[in-house]
């Protein structure tokens, strides 16, 4: 049997958020045993010119509730960007875990076909539905999941690969 739209998103969005999840609180049970101000790793960066931590993992529960919805063909929730803690950080992913699993197989089904239209100011990309989730979301995804993982490893957070892909 083929792999479905709905096992090669849900379940994947769901595992890397709650690894995700995972990496914050060893980030911050890390900052706190070394006695650092908690908001210095929520704000902090890879390079100047990136975002800081809280807004890696905004962007990573919007790529994933976003897409879950465009493929599902329903409305995603929309989250204000105004995390500034890890317990709000935390929330944030949960409430995302929580949409995502409201979103049944059966929704996705046939989603490979559908039509996803993104506008951009001064730019509109399209693609179906097995490409958005491939060629965009999924790398999108992994990109600021990474990211993420990476500033609290750069900031001396003892991390490592199986933190990042789960058990």
């Amino acid at each position: 049997m083929p792999l479905s739209m709905y096992q090669a998103s849900v379940p994947v969005f769901t595992k890397g958020l709650r690894n995700l999840s995972g990496v914050l609180a060893r980030g911050r049970s890390d900052a706190e045993a070394r006695k650092i101000d908690l908001a210095v790793l929520v704000g902090a960066r890879l390079a100047p010119d990136m975002h800081p931590l809280s807004r890696q993992v905004q962007i990573t529960s919007d790529i994933v509730k976003n897409a879950g919805a465009r493929l599902a063909g329903i409305e995603a929730p929309s989250f204000p960007d105004t995390e500034t803690t890890f317990d709000e950080l935390h929330a944030r992913i949960e409430k995302t875990v929580g949409f995502l699993g409201g979103i049944g197989e059966a929704q996705l089904e046939g989603s490979e076909a559908r039509q996803i239209v993104l506008k951009f100011p001064g730019r509109e990309m399209q693609f179906t539905g097995a490409d958005y989730l491939t060629m965009f979301v999924l790398p999108n995804f992994y990109f600021h999941l990474t990211a993420a993982y990476a500033i609290l490893r750069h900031n001396g957070v003892p991390l490592g690969k199986i933190d990042f892909i789960g058990g």
